[in-house]
């Protein structure tokens, strides 16, 4: 199939490499322009031009998807198919009817639940069991066109970010080959979402990981695991802004009020919720490195019945 595909992130590079070395697709990449990074804010290609330059693939970058040249580019190429991964950006209706069949996007949920830009975490946040990879067909309405296909995956008690991310990855290529395949033999079924059962996941914001030690130590729990990497789970200590990266869900009863510390240990900071504890494991003062609480305890004296928050 003569495929477009378009992505800019380190989760959308993983399908591209997996089409490069599975399939003999004519293969065009779109993705967005380079942009300064870092404290230097120096000019960096992102990791999908870096791989379409090693491997020889042709491909271009746009600011807007939508514009004019972008348009009359993706016409020129006479696609097959839009495959969309992690692209970021909005597809007008003209646009997504540029492709001789249809445009279609891997989604890391299971649909219609956490429609957005940020499933993964709002699915551990939320406490999920299970979460997902949806294949669809694109419409306007973001992440609301029918069902190509469609898997369930479980989610772990210990299951971050990161962790939950690689398995609906390897999850997500197999599937990828799977609906291509079933395109090819014209074997598709495009299933409706029920919209009654829709809800949303939108972008993180530094703010969500915001900690209320007022409640239960389960959802503070979720939310360091689903804030992981970025915005990463925070409180307070002192006046200074202190993230925690890495924690345990603790059993724990006791007469002490929430974000109260109650035990402090090499093994971790025992802080206590509305109901339970958590055991922090690895955290980041503000202004300093992030580094596990043995390390910390080195530089910085912590006393029981101090508060967090």
């Amino acid at each position: 199939m003569n495929i477009v595909f378009f992505g800019s992130s380190l989760f959308s590079l993983h399908f591209l490499q997996h089409l490069f070395l599975n399939r003999k697709d004519n293969l065009t990449v779109i993705t967005t322009p380079d942009k300064p990074r870092g404290r230097g804010f120096k000019i960096l290609s992102n990791s999908i031009k870096e791989f379409c330059l090693k491997n020889g693939l042709k491909f271009y970058q746009y600011e807007d998807i939508n514009s004019l040249p972008a348009k009359q580019d993706l016409n020129a190429i006479n696609a097959d198919l839009f495959l969309v991964v992690a692209f970021g950006q909005r597809f007008s209706k003209e646009t997504l009817e540029i492709p001789r069949l249809f445009s279609m996007n891997i989604h890391a949920s299971f649909l219609p639940k956490y429609r957005g830009a940020a499933p993964i975490n709002w699915a551990i946040i939320k406490g999920e069991k299970q979460t997902g990879i949806s294949i669809i067909k694109m419409e306007e309405k973001i992440d609301a066109g029918p069902v190509i296909l469609q898997k369930k995956l479980d989610i772990d008690d210990r299951d971050d970010v990161s962790a939950l991310t690689e398995k609906l990855i390897c999850l997500g290529k197999e599937m990828l080959i799977e609906a291509l395949e079933k395109i090819e033999s014209n074997n598709v079924v495009f299933m409706p979402q029920d919209e009654k059962e829709a809800s949303f996941a939108p972008r993180l914001k530094k703010k969500d990981g915001l900690i209320f030690w007022e409640k239960p130590a389960q959802a503070v729990y979720n939310l360091i695991r689903g804030c992981y990497g970025w915005p990463s789970a925070f409180t307070y200590y002192k006046k200074k802004l202190l993230k925690i990266h890495k924690a345990e869900y603790i059993k724990y009863e006791g007469k002490t009020k929430p974000g109260e510390i109650v035990d402090v240990a090499p093994e971790g900071i025992l802080v206590a919720c509305a109901q339970d504890g958590i055991l922090i494991k690895e955290l980041q003062l503000e202004s300093k490195r992030r580094m596990p609480v043995e390390d910390f305890l080195c530089g910085y004296k912590i006393n029981i019945g101090e508060k967090l928050g």
